[in-house]
């Protein structure tokens, strides 16, 4: 079983939608076997957004200082979730990350609407709900930074009865 790492960003606390994204992860399967709400320093984010995913190296500078400043804009809550190929299922469910170009039924595509052209013009992060692991070992790094071991929990779900060997 894999496991990965999503934020839901300052928005979605904001907007009142905490519910509603995390039982969209629980419909498909995904176990949470960790959860907290919290408001990191910007030390701990910027750790989290250039340190393991290298944002400052793969769009700019400036895209990092803007990301920084809006998760410092209140609370988020972080989960881990766990799945079979649970990094690409909660890829694939939460859409692109310009929401003008994530597709309906995903997560940024029926909550958000902000265009990456409209945030850069403003000079302000991009308001797009949720951050996800974007791969596997980014997924076990961001883990680790967010939780402790004992943070995490082992449960049994009435969907691992249809998943693990008997």
């Amino acid at each position: 079983m894999e496991r990965t790492l999503v934020i839901l960003k300052p928005d979605t606390v904001q907007r009142g939608l905490v519910g509603e994204i995390i039982t969209r992860f629980e419909k498909v399967g995904l176990k949470i076997v960790g959860i907290k709400m919290l408001s990191p320093d910007k030390a701990h984010y910027h750790h989290h957004y250039e340190n393991i995913s290298k944002m400052a190296s793969r769009r700019g500078q400036k895209a990092l200082d803007v990301t920084l400043e809006l998760m410092m804009t209140g609370p988020v809550i972080a989960l881990v979730l766990e799945g079979i190929e649970a990094v690409e299922q909660v890829r694939k469910m939460t859409g692109a990350t310009e929401p003008k170009a994530a597709l309906p039924g995903t997560i940024r595509g029926d909550y958000s609407h902000i265009s990456l052209n409209h945030a850069n013009a403003r000079e302000i992060g991009i308001a797009n709900i949720v951050h996800a692991s974007g791969n596997l070992e980014e997924a076990n790094q961001e883990v680790e930074h967010w939780f402790t071991p004992e943070e995490l929990f082992d449960y049994e779900t009435v969907h691992d009865k249809f998943t693990q060997p008997r």
